[in-house]
């Protein structure tokens, strides 16, 4: 096994998956110095559906109260609880989750980078319609994916996927970057390692390098900006399902060709190949269409 196959798979299982399970935010505490806070929480007897944020299945990463602040009312916008034209009021959040008026200022700030809100003088911050929203978010992915709109959100991943990778895997084949297509090699291994190991964690790590490195490999740096979505999707479980999600020896063959084609500089069977890859279950065949021999 190569070094880098080995530095990988022992750092993966030095850390966790990084994903929160459900109910684990209840766990938080958003408590802030006495002097930042504010009085009573005015969310709890007029609006009961904010009160709902800490049942719901959050990943946590670790950017404290800003960071979770953040992803709390992000899934309350895109879940719909926070209608489009919903006023926020900044003093409410901050008696809501017990944070000082900069956390809840700095989190609004985020949420309006991403297109949730919007914040105008007169007006104040309110929610935006989805038709503003910054869909390619990785954040806002995620979120959908877990909300009422998951089925949507990992059908349009896929149709996505379908698009972006098997050009990738085209155009790469005409680059001949012999380190990074060593690399492409080394993923496949650790893949290969791992799933005799039982290993979910490396293996999906490591299935998640393969794909970066294969869009960084096709040289075009649009396609690069969109790396992110193909990122969510593999963090994404359930709906439509592609050779990705299964984690197997026929899933490994086929990443494994999609190599062996790089290597040759064959760009119609590399391309094959991922599509070969991302062909969903015949139960969800209408996702994305067979896959198209050359």
């Amino acid at each position: 096994m190569s070094t880098l196959a080995h530095t990988m798979m022992t750092a993966a299982r030095s850390a966790d998956s990084g994903l929160a399970a459900s109910g684990e935010l209840d766990r938080y505490s958003y408590a802030e110095p006495a002097a930042d806070r504010v009085g009573p929480s005015a969310w709890d007897s007029t609006d009961q559906e904010l009160g709902r944020v800490g049942r719901r299945t959050a990943g946590n990463r670790g950017r404290g109260l800003h960071g979770q602040l953040v992803q709390q009312l992000g899934q309350m916008i895109v879940s719909g609880d926070l209608g489009a034209d919903r006023p926020l009021v900044p003093e409410e959040i901050g008696q809501r989750f017990e944070v000082s008026r900069t956390v809840v200022r700095e989190s609004l700030r985020v949420l309006e980078a991403k297109g949730l809100v919007s914040a105008r003088p007169n007006v104040g911050t309110r929610v935006r319609p989805v038709s503003d929203w910054n869909l390619l978010d990785p954040d806002i992915i995620e979120w959908r994916a877990f909300g009422p709109q998951r089925d949507d959100q990992r059908r349009e991943l896929s149709e996505l996927r379908w698009t972006i990778e098997p050009l990738a895997a085209r155009l790469a084949a005409g680059h001949g970057r012999e380190d990074l297509q060593q690399r492409l090699a080394d993923m496949v291994e650790i893949m290969g390692h791992a799933l005799g190991q039982g290993d979910s964690i490396t293996f999906s790590r490591a299935d998640a390098e393969f794909h970066a490195l294969l869009i960084q490999l096709a040289g075009n740096r649009m396609l690069e900006h969109l790396s992110g979505i193909v990122s969510a999707a593999l963090q994404v479980s359930g709906g439509p399902v592609t050779g990705c999600d299964r984690p197997n020896e026929t899933a490994i063959g086929h990443h494994g060709r999609i190599v062996d084609a790089l290597a040759a500089g064959d760009a119609s069977g590399a391309e094959t190949a991922m599509r070969h890859l991302l062909t969903v279950h015949p139960e969800v065949e209408r996702v994305v269409p067979a896959p198209r021999e050359h």
